[in-house]
């Protein structure tokens, strides 16, 4: 058997024991929405190394003057960076495991960006979760500058006023609309 012959093979197995225990896996990874600041990790050596990175990007990096810049290389990375995974089975993968392997699904690469922003500087950030019935949007946002910048993984960077102006384009005051924002030290539900 060839090498890749090989790591198929061992791929099946590995997926086949991961949907044999499946809701043992599922039960032991399932957090509490208020325990979701535990996924954001700013200070973990990866995601400061990454932040070094991006800010070596400039001669001299200044927070007040570079920060939008450095807001959409952070996008340029987790979006060319990260390999889309969707995984048979809920998992959560901490920032430090999603720069390691590459890869990681849409809420796994809003954990990191929102670190990276953090970790850069900017202590405001946040990602929003907005859930209509079956689907899920994450939008990571910093305040600057006296507005915001927002970050949608599907369609880049965008600046808006306020914090209202940005929840009214992500339509969350409808009945059939939760959402909550969170970051490293904080939890809130929005509706």
């Amino acid at each position: 058997m060839d090498e890749n012959g090989a790591l198929k093979a061992y791929n099946s197995i590995y997926l086949e024991i991961i949907m044999r225990y499946k809701e043992l896996i599922e039960e032991k990874e399932s957090l509490y929405l208020a325990d979701l600041p535990k996924l954001v990790t700013p200070n973990d050596d990866n995601v400061v190394l990454l932040a070094k990175e991006i800010e070596g990007n400039f001669p001299v990096f200044n927070y007040d003057e570079n920060f939008p810049e450095a807001v959409r290389l952070s996008y340029q990375y987790v979006k060319g960076r990260i390999t889309p995974i969707s995984l048979p089975i809920q998992f959560w993968l901490k920032p430090d495991q999603t720069i390691r392997y590459s890869a990681g699904d849409i809420f796994d690469k809003a954990v990191l960006l929102c670190s990276l922003l953090i970790a850069i500087g900017n202590v405001s950030s946040r990602i929003i979760v907005v859930a209509k019935e079956t689907d899920r949007s994450f939008i990571v946002y910093a305040e600057f500058g006296g507005k915001i910048m927002a970050v949608d993984l599907e369609k880049g960077v965008r600046d808006f006023a306020n914090l209202g102006a940005l929840l009214d384009e992500l339509s969350i005051d409808r009945d059939d609309t939760t959402a909550y924002e969170f970051n490293d030290k904080m939890y809130r539900d929005i509706v």
